[in-house]
């Protein structure tokens, strides 16, 4: 079914919308929250949830790219239930890694909002990454998007583990430039 198709399911508040949704894209969804959470059960919930708030933002929502808005919110949810449940940081962990990893490159959300708009430093980045060649941008949004490890990307991309930090950290130093070029005080 077409993603027009399954938002006016949403429109018209017909339960087969939810269905169809889990049908199109939990798969996707699910990968998404396993990638963070690394637990088959907090994803399923992540997910449910993820179909219930779809449910109670569209309408009056009507997101242009679907797929977009729903990775989105199954990534907050994962996200806040990976903080909830780590109330301290452990070692080893692969989602506090890429936390830490960005860390170098963006301030905190309480020292965002007094520099700038947190929409601001999205569109920063956006322009950001619309400037990086196509793998180059791909391996980013896969490592800080998706929080695949390092050696999942190496295997989807068929390079090597080492190659793919060795192209995280000079993207970080780049988007940690672009960032005091545009103003972000970092």
């Amino acid at each position: 079914m077409e993603d027009r198709e399954i938002i006016r399911l949403y429109f018209d508040r017909n339960d087969a919308a939810i269905s169809e949704t889990d049908k199109k894209y939990g798969p996707y969804c699910r990968s998404i929250a396993v990638n963070i959470l690394k637990s088959d059960e907090d994803s399923e919930e992540c997910v449910s949830d993820t179909w219930l708030m779809a449910w109670n933002t569209i309408p009056p929502k009507n997101p242009t790219y679907l797929k977009s808005y729903l990775a989105k919110i199954t990534r907050n949810f994962s996200i806040n239930r990976y903080r909830s449940s780590h109330t301290e940081k452990r070692g080893g962990n692969s989602t506090e890694a890429v936390f830490e990893e960005l860390k170098e490159c963006i301030a905190s959300p309480a020292d965002i909002h007094e520099q700038l708009e947190a929409k601001n430093l999205a569109e920063s980045i956006n322009r950001f990454l619309d400037s990086l060649p196509k793998r180059t941008r791909k391996l980013f949004v896969r490592r800080y998007f998706f929080m695949e490890t390092n050696r999942d990307i190496a295997k989807r991309f068929g390079i090597k583990e080492g190659t793919v930090g060795a192209l995280l950290a000079r993207t970080r130093e780049k988007l940690r430039e672009h960032l005091r070029r545009e103003g972000f005080d970092i």
